[in-house]
Formats: structure tokens, C-alpha cells, sequence
């Protein structure tokens, strides 16, 4: 089977039962880890099987796996009950009902919108992060170092609102550098680590202790998506960031994204595509660009409508700008959540279904196998 290194082990017993079944009238049911139901393990596993002939009879989404074990890991499963006999309805490999339709990974959009794309990755052993106390020390003994920070963002820091720096000085010319001997210190332990590390590519930016490993500075103003995200939101938290912030890889970062693509994506309707295809850590959201964002169908709109919808998510902004001493975790808490931000999200979801052609009474998997529906068009046009 191709892909088979990404499977989970678990997969292996869906394969064993299949062949053992051979085609005949038996039904197996397997309690199991929720990945075989979401990211890219559902069409790695279930292709095969499905172009074989299998059928999934019925399936009950995430629950927490409890047991009286002392020190029990928290483990979130799925049961799939499977058999080569059709039944209806039809319960599709993220095991809701709707059509079969694999999304598989995909390096670019299937629609024409801005790239996404993963944020900084220093591999710098710390050394180039700081606090703000750290900071303020480093800044006592260096003050002209001043102009080569950078305001930090990983996931945690965005969502929960306080501030980390880096020191960036990848564009600082050499007569300055050697002019700051706690920036030299810094930037030598960077070289010592990454020569000794057991990685080539690590090994090979040795050689450039100022450069980041992964570099991914936008040159304006950019959407962040974090990678995971509490299942308790509705709304995966997603906001703009000044050029002059630089991100880390636990965001994923859109350049020369406007009002627009951020009303779409912080809309319900791509809140369930997300909750249906992505990956789960636990079970929280694992949002991801090959399977979440490359593969999203956006809705062919009109001026009208996308003046609308950048209108309504200028409004969400706003609302979110009312309560700027609050974290993004503090607005999107279902407990704490302003009124005012939850209404500037339910009209923005209504002019956003609109667009779709969805009905506001329509249960959310509904949306998302109209969803798979309009994604199953694109990839056979494309």
C-alpha cells in the first residue's frame, strides 16, 4: 500500500480482518485510535480497502477511552463496524454520513488563493528566543543590540496573548555584530550546536549561524493559523500579524492574504471542513496545509459578495479590538466569549453560507458533504 510508513499500527488489524473476511457475509467492528478517521490516514487506509469492496457499516466519532489503570494515558477513539455487504446510508471514511471522498495530501491549493506555508525555525538551541525579563537583561548589557529584535510568535503566544522576542541578526552587517560581544557569544553557541548535531542539514547550517534553518518572513502583513487548537473552540483562532513580527513553525503563515480569505477561513463553514478532515492531537484540532487548506473548495463569489464578507470580517476584528486587554483564548472560550464578537461571527457565517449556497438551518454534516461535494468537482476538473 502506498504511504504505509505514515499509518498508524492500528491499521494493520483493518487489513488482516479484510483479507480474512475474503469477500464473505462477516461484519467486524474494531475499537480503535481516532486517527484512521481523520488527516491523511483516511485515504491511505481506506482507498485500498474501499476499491477492494469494503463497506463502512456504521462508525462512532471521538470519545475519550477511560479505564481503572493507575497513570492512564488519555486516549481518544473511534469504533468502525465494516463488512463487504452495502448498507444505507453511506458513512464515509471520516464516519458521518455523506458521500466517499478521500482527501488526499496536496502541496498546493485546488483553488486560486494565496500559498500557505510553515513559519521560522531558528534550531538555534534557544539561544536567539527571548523573554521579555531575558530581554531587558541582555538589552542592560547591550543596549545597542535594541534595533535586531523582533517580536516572537509561536501558537501559545498568539492564542494566549504574551509577548517573546527574537534577535534576529541575520541582516545585521558584520562591523555592527562585532561590535556586540553578547550578540557574538550567541551566535558562536549557535555554530557550536548546530556543528555538532547528529543531522546533515542541521550540520550544514553551521556554516550560518545567523540564518535560521527554515526562514519565512512575509513582506507584508500576514494571516497565522495555529497548528493545534483547543476542541473546545468553535472558532479556530486566526488573526493578522505585522510584517515586522516574525512566527514560528508552530503557526502556518498565509502572505498577501486580504480581509477576504480571512472571512472564509474563520467562517463555520471552514470550521467544519476543518473539524471533519484534520488530524487530531488528542482531541484537539491539528490543523494542516497539505489536507485542511490545499484542499478547502472556495466558492467562486462575486465583487459584491467579497466586499460583503471583507466588510463583516473587518467587523469581527473590530469586536475583537473592543476587549484588547483579553487573549485570543479568553474571546474564543465558549464560556467567556463577548457577545459582540459571537454575533459578528454568526453574521459573518450567514453572508459566508450564503456565498455557498448553504441554508443557516443546515446541520453541520450537511455542510461539510456539500463540502466534499464541491472539493470531488475541483479535483475532476482539475
Amino acid at each position: 500500500m502506498k504511504g504505509v510508513g505514515n499509518l498508524d499500527y492500528v491499521t494493520a488489524w483493518y487489513k488482516k480482518a479484510t483479507d480474512i473476511m475474503n469477500g464473505e457475509k462477516i461484519r467486524t467492528a474494531f475499537v480503535s485510535t481516532n486517527s484512521i478517521s481523520q488527516g491523511e490516514q483516511v485515504a491511505l487506509l481506506w482507498k485500498p480497502l474501499m476499491e477492494h469492496g469494503i463497506h463502512i457499516n456504521f462508525g462512532i466519532p471521538t470519545f475519550k477511552w477511560s479505564n481503572e489503570a493507575k497513570g492512564k494515558a488519555a486516549v481518544h477513539c473511534v469504533i468502525v463496524g465494516f463488512s463487504y455487504s452495502k448498507t444505507e446510508p453511506n458513512i464515509n471514511p471520516y464516519l458521518f454520513e455523506g458521500p466517499t471522498v478521500f482527501i488526499e495530501s496536496r502541496s498546493k491549493p485546488v483553488c486560486n488563493v494565496p500559498d500557505i506555508g510553515i513559519g521560522n525555525q531558528p534550531i538555534d538551541g534557544g539561544n536567539y528566543l527571548f523573554s521579555e525579563d531575558e530581554k531587558a537583561e541582555f538589552l542592560r548589557k547591550e543596549p545597542q543590540a535594541e534595533k535586531w529584535f523582533r517580536q516572537w510568535l509561536g501558537a501559545d503566544e498568539f492564542i494566549n496573548g504574551y509577548k517573546r522576542y527574537c534577535l534576529w541578526l541575520g541582516d545585521c552587517p558584520p562591523n555592527e555584530l562585532r561590535l556586540m560581544p553578547e550578540a557574538m557569544k550567541r551566535v558562536e553557541a549557535v555554530r557550536k550546536l548546530r556543528s555538532e548535531s547528529k543531522r546533515e542539514a542541521t550540520r550544514k547550517m553551521a556554516d550560518k549561524p545567523r540564518r535560521f534553518l527554515v526562514e519565512n518572513m512575509p513582506k507584508s502583513n500576514y494571516i497565522v493559523v495555529p497548528k493545534v487548537s483547543s476542541e473546545r473552540r468553535r472558532y479556530v483562532p486566526i488573526g493578522f500579524v505585522p510584517m515586522t513580527t516574525f512566527s514560528s513553525d508552530l503557526l502556518f503563515l498565509i502572505p498577501d492574504a486580504t480581509l477576504y480569505h480571512f472571512g472564509i477561513l474563520t467562517s463555520n463553514v471552514h470550521m467544519a471542513w476543518t473539524r471533519a478532515v484534520c488530524g487530531r492531537l488528542k482531541s484537539d484540532y491539528r490543523y494542516s496545509k497539505d489536507i485542511v487548506y490545499n484542499n478547502f473548495p472556495w466558492s467562486d463569489t462575486s465583487e459584491v459578495q467579497k466586499a460583503k464578507i471583507e466588510k463583516l470580517a473587518q467587523v469581527v476584528l473590530d469586536a475583537r479590538a473592543l476587549f484588547s486587554d483579553s487573549s485570543l483564548a479568553d474571546l474564543y472560550d465558549p464560556v467567556s466569549m463577548p457577545s459582540e464578537l459571537l454575533e459578528a461571527h454568526r453574521t459573518l457565517d450567514k453572508a459566508v453560507m450564503q456565498v455557498y449556497g448553504l441554508g443557516m438551518d443546515m446541520a453541520e454534516t450537511d455542510i461539510v458533504a456539500a463540502l466534499m461535494e464541491r472539493y470531488q468537482k475541483l479535483a475532476n476538473e482539475e
